[in-house]
C-alpha cells in the first residue's frame, strides 16, 4: 500500500502556496458551503481501468472528492485517495459507506511535496491537474510490473492565461513522457481540447511486465 508521509495535496489546475496549514484550510473552504461533489470518474481513470491490471491497488494522488477510486472500487479493488483536504477526503469516505463498493476505499490526508507511495505498490497510479517532478518519479516507480500510471496536468501554454502561475507547476515541452524511467511504454499521449480549461496533457503509460525498479 502507498506510503503515509504527511503533507500538502493539490487538484484541479490548482495548486498551493503557502504553509500546509494555509493550503488546507484553503482547499477545505472549496468544499465547504454550496459545493457538491459529482463523484464523477476522471476520462483518464476511466480509460485506464479498462485495460488490464495486475493485482493491487489503485491510488489517486491529489484526489479530491474522488470518483475514480469509487470506480476502481466498485470492482472489488482496494483503492487509496491522496489529499490535503479533510474535507474533500470526508466527503469521499461518506460516499463510500453510502455506495459500499465491493473493494475497500482508504482515504489519506497527506501532503504530495513529501508524500511517496512504496515502490512496486499499486496496480493504478493516476493524478491529474496536479504537477511535480519529484512525485512524477514516485508515482513511476510505485507502479506494479504490468501496472500503469495515468497523469493530467497543465502545461506551459496554460501561462498564457495564468500567466502569475509559477512555470514550474505546467509540463515543459515532451513531459511527462520524457521524465519516464526505463521500462514504460506510452499507450497514451494527448493534449486535450481546452474546453475552456488551460492547457492540459494527458498520459497513459504501461510498466514492463518484468519491470523490476532499482533499489
Amino acid at each position: 500500500m502507498p506510503g503515509d508521509q504527511p503533507g500538502r495535496a493539490g487538484h484541479d489546475d490548482a495548486h498551493a502556496t503557502g504553509s500546509a496549514g494555509s493550503d488546507r484550510e484553503r482547499w477545505n473552504a472549496r468544499y465547504s458551503g454550496g459545493f457538491t461533489a459529482s463523484f464523477r470518474p476522471h476520462q483518464l481513470a476511466e480509460r485506464a481501468l479498462a485495460l488490464p491490471l495486475p493485482e493491487g491497488p489503485v491510488l489517486d494522488l491529489a484526489s479530491g472528492p474522488s470518483g475514480s477510486v469509487l470506480l476502481a472500487a466498485a470492482s472489488g479493488r482496494p483503492s487509496v485517495a491522496v489529499d490535503l483536504s479533510d474535507a474533500a477526503i470526508g466527503m469521499l469516505s461518506e460516499q463510500a459507506r453510502s455506495q459500499r463498493p465491493a473493494g475497500p476505499v482508504v482515504v489519506v490526508q497527506a501532503d504530495l511535496e513529501t508524500f511517496r507511495p512504496r515502490p512496486a505498490s499499486c496496480a493504478l497510479v493516476l493524478c491529474t491537474g496536479y504537477w511535480d517532478s519529484a512525485l512524477f518519479a514516485a508515482a513511476a516507480r510505485a507502479v506494479l510490473p504490468g501496472g500503469l500510471l495515468a497523469w493530467e496536468a497543465l502545461t506551459t501554454q496554460a501561462l498564457r492565461q495564468r500567466p502569475g502561475m509559477p512555470a514550474r507547476w505546467c509540463l515543459r515541452p515532451g513531459e511527462p513522457a520524457s521524465l519516464l524511467p526505463a521500462g514504460y511504454r506510452v499507450l497514451v499521449e494527448e493534449d486535450p481540447p481546452p474546453d475552456g480549461r488551460p492547457a492540459r496533457r494527458r498520459l497513459l503509460a504501461r510498466a514492463a511486465s518484468r519491470q523490476r525498479w532499482p533499489e
